[in-house]
């Protein structure tokens, strides 16, 4: 690699020719503070925050874009550097919706850190306030103008790293909003409500819609049985909400927690991971065996699920009908738990625990009623049960272990796998195979399908069957990966997506990084390191090995693919336009 080598603040560093100084700053423990950039993602030098001296230049340059040169002198605090930071900051302050201690993003928030950072104690420059949107209308995300610093991050990630591009900069100069096309709600175009938007914005104007005052007045309300599922990738990382490290394992803390919040039941939605793969495995074989319409593609991602209908409808036959395991889970609860146990099902009030706030629309979805009332009533996200904890006092990192409830509390390491990109692909073939093949798999784990990769190929031989495998995660690695089929470049039976990069791991509902946090360590790939932790010390690890799922069957569904299974457990799709709004 060709080296150059610079003077930063006095200290010799030396950096690849294609780095920039803000790279090389931070080799040499140099921090230059930033706003809009986010690498990998928004590296624009809009916000000019991280501007430098460089010696023989005219003018400040933003070290975020600026490469860097053998010979090159750079100065990051010199009297003019922070002077100028200090008006940016101001000026950005002076149009900015300054209510802190009741904005979501309180103490978690990069310009409020910066204005600590840089001794900002008064605004000089007040004037007037460009005028602010508040679109409340999507079933998933708040967008408050009033807040954005139009930093752009949020629309790069919608744009590049999603390939969805639903919002951009609207006008110009002063009347500049990020927003929709015509400034229409996020609810009137094809948004697939990922929260990719939010996980990049660094402050308040993007947020997940807040479900927690409906859990309260359940939990409060005796008529009412509440009961709730968390999903595979919470159990690594709430911990990190209470000071715990990236991928700090709280498995056995999250149903102590729970049961401190108030509810009456704590169940797993790695059960209805388990059941998944049972009917979506069967659903695979069945194709795979009987000309069915292939590749199948994973259908456990609502974002992923709207993005289809939107964006490629013509595949919408090749995608599994099962529903995701927390609608599985919904709708088990309402029939078969409620009879089981003999509870008036309309006294249920079933609450699931997301890393995805896409779950808050899947949940309200039509087709999600075939319990004969709605399978799950309210989807929140991590950071919603993280405030309800901390509104409790509860800190989930300082409470003794306990166990899930049982029936639906019972789970395999397959099911924990889900949480992460490559999860479900390996949790199906490890009992696809077993299935097809009649025997016991001795290594069990399908390393081809993990890691951060965009999109991850591989082909595996089951008794002499070539299946041809595909795994993406991120929106815009599915694009690449339908365009290659449609394109006839590619031939694969069996295809996993998920919409959020890492798979849920990075959901939109997990707890928010800065960007500086995120320069530091991939959240996704430790988050996904816990997860396959979690399935090493599982007692089980295939899902069809799960004693509750197999009594399951035995007591109420009968068989995978049967006609109780398709009544409840499975789904069908809807194609949708890119604007309906405009719809007449």
């Amino acid at each position: 690699m060709d080296m150059v080598t610079l003077t930063i603040d006095g200290i010799k560093v030396q950096a690849p020719k294609d780095a920039t100084v803000l790279e090389a700053a931070r080799k040499a423990g140099i921090r230059i503070p930033t706003l809009c950039f986010l690498k990998g993602v928004n590296e624009i030098g809009a916000c000019r925050m991280c501007v430098v001296e460089v010696k023989g230049a005219k003018s400040l340059q933003t070290a975020c874009v600026l490469p860097v040169s053998d010979g090159m002198e750079v100065i990051t605090n010199s009297a003019a550097v922070r002077e100028s930071r200090k008006v940016t900051l101001e000026l950005l302050l002076s149009d900015h919706n300054l209510e802190c201690p009741t904005c979501i993003r309180n103490l978690n928030c990069e310009l409020q850190k910066l204005s600590e950072e840089l001794g900002v104690q008064a605004i000089r420059y007040p004037g007037e306030k460009s005028k602010a949107q508040y679109d409340d209308f999507s079933p998933s995300i708040v967008r408050d103008t009033s807040k954005c610093i139009l930093c752009r991050r949020c629309v790069s990630t919608c744009h590049k790293v999603q390939g969805v591009g639903v919002i951009s900069p609207n006008y110009r100069g002063f009347n500049t909003v990020i927003a929709p096309v015509y400034d229409m709600s996020l609810s009137e175009v094809s948004c697939v409500n990922c929260g990719q938007c939010i996980m990049a914005c660094p402050v308040g104007a993007l947020k997940e819609k807040d479900d927690t005052d409906k859990v309260w007045k359940a939990l409060a309300d005796p008529e009412k049985y509440v009961i709730v599922q968390t999903a595979p990738a919470i159990r690594v990382s709430l911990g990190e909400e209470f000071g715990g490290e990236l991928g700090t394992i709280v498995t056995k803390k999250l149903p102590a927690a729970l049961r401190r919040l108030g509810f009456d039941k704590v169940f797993d939605t790695d059960f209805s991971a388990d059941l998944t793969i049972l009917e979506e495995g069967s659903e695979f074989l069945d194709r795979l065996q009987n000309g069915g319409k292939l590749p199948l593609i994973t259908s456990c991602s609502p974002g992923w699920i709207k993005f289809c209908e939107h964006y490629y409808p013509e595949f919408l036959d090749n995608l599994s009908t099962c529903k995701s395991p927390q609608q599985m889970f919904g709708a088990l609860v309402k029939t078969y738990y409620a009879e089981k146990m003999g509870i008036d099902p309309s006294k249920i009030f079933s609450v699931s625990i997301m890393p995805c706030t896409a779950k808050k629309y899947e949940c309200k979805r039509p087709e999600m009623f075939s319990s004969g009332y709605q399978d799950v009533d309210v989807a929140l996200t991590t950071r919603e049960l993280s405030r309800m904890l901390k509104e409790a006092g509860i800190n989930p990192n300082k409470l003794p272990d306990e166990e899930f409830d049982e029936p639906l509390g019972i789970s395999t390491g397959a099911g924990a796998i889900f949480g992460a990109t490559g999860g479900v692909m390996e949790a199906a073939l490890r009992t696809v195979y077993e299935i097809v093949t009649k025997k016991e798999l001795k290594n069990i784990d399908f390393t081809e399908v993990r890691g951060v990769e965009g999109v991850k190929e591989a082909t595996i031989d089951i008794e002499g069957i070539k299946v041809n495998i595909a795994v993406a995660h991120g929106l815009s690695n599915a694009r690449a990966v339908l365009d290659r089929v449609k394109n006839g470049e590619a031939n694969y039976h069996f295809i996993e997506i998920m919409a959020c990069p890492g798979g849920c791991v990075g959901g939109g509902g997990q707890p928010i990084l800065s960007a500086d946090e995120r320069w530091e360590a991939d959240y996704r790939e430790e988050r996904a390191k816990a997860i396959y932790e979690v399935d090493r010390n599982m007692p089980l690890r295939k899902s069809h090995e799960n004693p509750a799922v197999k009594a399951l069957y035995k007591e109420f569904l009968g068989e995978p693919l049967g006609e109780k299974s398709h009544e409840l457990l499975h789904t069908h799709y809807t194609k949708r336009e890119l604007y309906p709004a405009t719809k007449q």
